[in-house]
């Protein structure tokens, strides 16, 4: 058996392109696992699912024609036995714990940087290598606590989670995109930090940036919420 063929088979689900992308080459980073394929839709990722083996699904819960949990309580009923990463930006308890009866194992919440989904997928992968009989109570917890992570996410040091909701709120908001000197005037911080922010969005996938040419000098970057909803 290659390596490839040993590798956890993954099949993201993710309705905007850019994000798509990203997450497929987030996976690929990943040693032990393999990005499979990639769906738009959620009738994109059946047909898929159909055709190729694949042991875990990122998925993007609000897909175009139907919310990720109904999806996978279809799979659920149709056979497919794929466990779940929910990808999501909603924040709601009550999605939470639907989602745990349905497989998913892990949530992790919009926007993210390589090294969030690396640490959910590296636990992943050591949970689902536990084989064989568990010799007592202690060793399904021990099992189960892996895919816990012990603390939220760590942001890149000197960023905060509620600027950062902030700064991603400004940008989605603002249709042509925003300047880091815009970002700062509109959520209270300094250019250098709104810059720190923003490039951070772009390395999650979340944000796209683009020099504006015109002026005097250096020409300056402006950058863009890449989701085609700017309300999700």
């Amino acid at each position: 058996m290659t390596e490839e063929q040993r590798a956890i088979r993954v099949l993201v689900v993710e309705d905007d392109p850019v994000a798509a992308d990203a997450h497929v080459m987030y996976v690929g980073r990943v040693p032990g696992f393999v990005a499979v394929g990639k769906a738009h839709t959620g009738a994109e990722a059946r047909r898929i699912l159909d055709r190729t083996p694949v042991d875990l699904l990122l998925l993007d819960l609000h897909l175009p024609d139907v919310h990720g949990l109904q999806f996978a309580r279809s799979l659920r009923a149709a056979g497919h036995h794929a466990d779940v990463i929910a990808v999501t930006s909603a924040r709601d308890l009550a999605v939470v714990r639907e989602g745990v009866s349905l497989g998913v194992v892990q949530y992790v919440l919009k926007p993210f940087t390589f090294a969030t989904l690396r640490d959910r997928l590296v636990r992943y992968a050591e949970f689902h290598a536990a084989v064989g009989e568990a010799s007592g109570q202690d060793e399904v917890d021990r099992a189960l606590a892996v895919l816990r992570a012990p603390s939220p996410a760590a942001l890149p040091k000197g960023l905060s989670g509620p600027t950062l909701e902030r700064v991603t709120g400004a940008l989605r908001e603002a249709s042509e995109g925003l300047t880091a000197t815009g970002v700062a005037e509109s959520v209270g911080i300094s250019r250098i930090t709104a810059r720190r922010y923003l490039e951070h969005l772009v390395e999650a996938g979340r944000a796209a940036r683009k020099p504006l040419y015109g002026q005097v000098g250096r020409p300056e970057l402006v950058y863009r919420w890449v989701r085609g909803d700017p309300g999700r």
